[in-house]
């Protein structure tokens, strides 16, 4: 019987309770899975957040305002548990969470996503020096774990952060939008993709998502999509 000394010595931690993941072999405990936010019902055709009463097709955000982005979506809401386990992953350098979060994503939305036919996946880049700060792009971890599953490659130098922005939970929707005007530059002087899917662990107002997809469209990309990892609950 062979015994996983690794695994014994350093488990596992489950990204929603953060303990050691009861079952070998598990990336969640299966009793934390039934806390998990999915977006089990209606959602929005464009950025797949969850619809409010009232809604039918789009949300509130995607029918006043113009997105780059062609359609998106993600399988969870982003809500207090979410946060908490995103900010572990991010900060608390738990990227063996990108595994089980690639897994959701795959499991709740690549049906759809398959359908979109994308030839690259692009994570959304950090500045450099928030990279060496934190050690790790979040993104990137996630996009070569789908990049795994699915064979479609992930083209992490595409595209670039090089405006230093101020954290977007700090700003209101208008503020967003005008701190990461100028983010991002292309690798290329054409993109060589026609269809782009882009990769990050959240989407709220859609401000970074669409400043990067502006970018890809100008420079030759035909259409851009986006999976995440969370979406804002639509309030």
């Amino acid at each position: 019987m062979k015994i996983d000394l690794a695994g014994l010595l350093f488990p596992r931690r489950c990204p929603v309770c953060h303990e050691a993941v009861e079952e070998p072999g598990e990336l969640a405990c299966g009793i934390c899975r039934l806390k998990l936010p999915y977006i089990n019902g209606p959602a929005c055709r464009k950025c797949g957040k969850p619809l409010l009463s009232g809604e039918r097709e789009y949300c509130m955000d995607c029918r006043n305002r113009r997105h780059h982005f062609r359609q998106g979506k993600a399988p969870f809401v982003y809500d207090k548990l979410m946060r908490e386990s995103i900010a572990r992953f991010k900060y608390g350098g738990r990227k063996e969470y990108a595994a089980f979060y690639a897994e959701e994503i795959l499991r709740r939305c690549w049906k759809e996503a398959a359908y979109w036919k994308p030839e690259a996946l692009v994570p959304i880049p950090l500045h450099p020096s928030r990279k060496r700060k934190r050690g790790f792009n979040q993104a990137q971890l996630v996009a070569e774990r789908l990049s795994q599953k699915t064979g479609i490659p992930v083209d992490a130098g595409l595209l670039r952060r090089v405006k230093k922005t101020r954290a977007q939970k700090e700003l209101s929707g208008r503020d967003r939008a005008a701190n990461l005007r100028g983010a991002f530059s292309i690798r290329d002087e054409k993109v060589p993709y026609k269809k782009i899917l882009l990769v990050d662990d959240i989407y709220t107002t859609g401000s970074t998502m669409d400043e990067a997809a502006r970018m890809l469209l100008e420079h030759g990309a035909g259409s851009v999509y986006f999976l995440c990892i969370c979406v804002g609950s639509g309030t």
